[in-house]
């Protein structure tokens, strides 16, 4: 069935009725994410650049993909999409992958997009560090190539920090080796050579850099076998001699660590990941927690939270979305819609391997990006449905527990491409838990 009168969504705002009023950690579930790289930029908002893990779990050589992530209140977030995929990366490895830890630094009216990505088959020995350029912060994102002289064996997760004097700093390592080095002015070159980080005590990856009341951080995961920690460091200069300050986040449960650190509104946050929704350290999930100094500007450890915090600014929201229910939607394999003792049909059955439902004659507006919300309620711990849209298997969209399969108050979201016009297919494909879907909720951006 074709809606007629679509209104649009502009990229700041989400449909009222999904605001959230409390926080919660992990802070984003629809999807595995990991790696968040958290940066504020002019227009005032937070963006989360984030690696991709892929469900099912083999290892961290399916990672594909980059998702971005913005919010005004840091509880309510945009899924802005995916900005790059290693199909995109021509100069990269063959069979793809290995799309690991981010990061995006802004300067000269361009925003950088920095990522490890090997060159070759043989994965570990051919990293080198790849740059993306948008004038845009979460979206147009073209491939540049690779930083000459950067890369080598296990040297992986970039951190680029732009100073207060306008000039830059690459950070990158792994292997127990940490280099830094400032960029030129194009961001895409190394002025001179990179430096080895020197006072640095169990580095292991994950280098991140920030600056607060005139002293230098140098945040990092260590080697603790099978549950890295965050460690950290101090220095006058932006390229040390560092001094080692000690471990400011416990181990979270997950196989890896890798944190980001962002101010926001007055106060400082961590950004990590754990596998609290999934159990696999292979799908991880973000967090967000409060990040506290002491007075003499050492970081107080960092307390790990479920239930997140309350928003900490406005949520813009809107109305300017359009419903697609059960009702108007097209089964099989299994999966049937019903009614139920609830006031709308559902979609039922979808447990079964093969079943399926799917929304047809979409409309796309004048193409490009749109979020689709996926209203579901099951009792399971955690089910999943494979979202398609127009052909194109998009990803396993994680559906955590309701507590009721009658009433489906959950919300799943997920940004996909809609071809021009009313020519699009969703199609929502089973065997993944019980779980009940009462329609879609689409919004399109304003681009």
């Amino acid at each position: 069935m074709i809606r007629e009168g679509k209104l649009i969504l502009s990229t700041q705002g989400i449909p009222k009725a999904f605001v959230k009023h409390a926080g919660q950690n992990p802070a984003i579930t629809s999807i595995y994410t990991a790696d968040p790289s958290a940066h504020v930029w002019d227009d005032g908002r937070i963006y989360i650049y984030a690696s991709h893990d892929v469900d099912p779990p083999r290892g961290c050589d399916l990672m594909d993909a980059y998702h971005v992530f913005s919010s005004d209140d840091l509880v309510n977030w945009v899924d802005e999409g995916e900005i790059l995929h290693s199909r995109d990366v021509k100069w990269g490895r063959p069979e793809g992958g290995f799309m690991w830890a981010p990061d995006c630094a802004y300067k000269n009216g361009m925003y950088y997009f920095y990522y490890p990505h090997p060159s070759g088959s043989d994965w570990n020995d051919t990293w080198k560090i790849g740059v993306a350029t948008s004038d845009k912060p979460a979206s147009g994102f073209t491939d540049q190539g690779y930083i000459e002289g950067l890369g080598g064996f296990a040297m992986i997760d970039p951190c680029v920090f732009v100073d207060e004097d306008d000039r830059a700093y690459m950070y990158y390592g792994g292997g127990s080796k940490c280099q830094g080095g400032e960029l030129n002015e194009d961001m895409v070159s190394i002025k001179g050579t990179m430096l080895d980080m020197t006072g640095l005590e169990d580095f292991h990856e994950a280098a991140w850099a920030f600056k607060r009341n005139g002293l230098y951080y140098l945040t990092y995961a260590d080697n603790l076998e099978g549950n890295n920690r965050m460690r950290y460091a101090t220095s006058d200069h932006p390229l040390g001699p560092w001094t080692y300050r000690g471990i400011f986040l416990e181990p979270t449960g997950c196989s890896t660590t890798h944190g980001s650190v962002a101010e926001y509104k007055g106060q400082w946050y961590l950004f990590y990941h754990n596998q609290d929704i999934s159990g696999h350290g292979n799908l991880r999930s973000v967090c967000i927690d409060k990040l506290n100094f002491n007075e003499d500007g050492t970081i107080q450890t960092v307390v790990q939270t479920k239930e997140g915090f309350k928003p900490v600014g406005e949520t813009p929201v809107s109305e300017a979305s359009v419903s697609y229910p059960a009702a108007d939607g097209f089964t099989g394999g299994g999966a049937a819609i019903v009614q139920t003792t609830a006031a709308e049909p559902v979609v039922r059955g979808l447990e079964a391997k093969g079943a399926y439902c799917e929304f047809r004659q979409i409309d796309g507006g004048s193409g490009g990006r749109a979020t689709i919300y996926i209203h579901y309620g099951t009792t399971e711990a955690l089910a999943k449905v494979s979202l398609d849209v127009n052909g194109h298997d998009y990803s396993l969209i994680n559906a955590p527990s309701t507590g009721s399969a009658e009433l489906c108050q959950g919300i799943a979201y997920f940004t996909v491409r809609l071809k021009p016009g009313s020519d699009n297919t969703v199609k929502l494909t089973g065997g993944h838990g019980d779980i009940a879907v009462s329609g879609l909720t689409l919004s399109l951006f304003n681009e």
